[in-house]
């Protein structure tokens, strides 16, 4: 049976989900075996996917919806987690 774990996420830092954050972001879940996918609105996007995620178009105050299924479900949605509570590691 497929592991799927799923949280929300408020987007705290000053640019939003910009081209670095983004870039982290894939690079991240890249790192896990698990098909991660954020959702906000009706907008949906792959994890690993640096230009989805940009067209996302997630600005500081909105909140994104995760959702992680595999193997890695469950670490892939922490570390997500806690890459967007730290603001995708900027000074801002």
């Amino acid at each position: 049976m497929t592991q799927r774990f799923e949280d929300t996420f408020l987007i705290q830092n000053k640019l939003g989900l910009h081209a670095r954050a983004a870039s982290v972001l894939a690079e991240l879940s890249a790192q896990f075996d698990a098909n991660i996918t954020l959702f906000q609105g009706s907008k949906e996007a792959e994890g690993d996917s640096v230009l989805a995620l940009l067209l996302l178009e997630s600005s500081q105050g909105k909140e994104v919806k995760v959702v992680c299924e595999g193997p890695d479900a469950k670490r892939a949605l922490h570390a997500i987690g806690s890459l967007i509570a730290d603001k995708f590691n900027e000074s801002e």
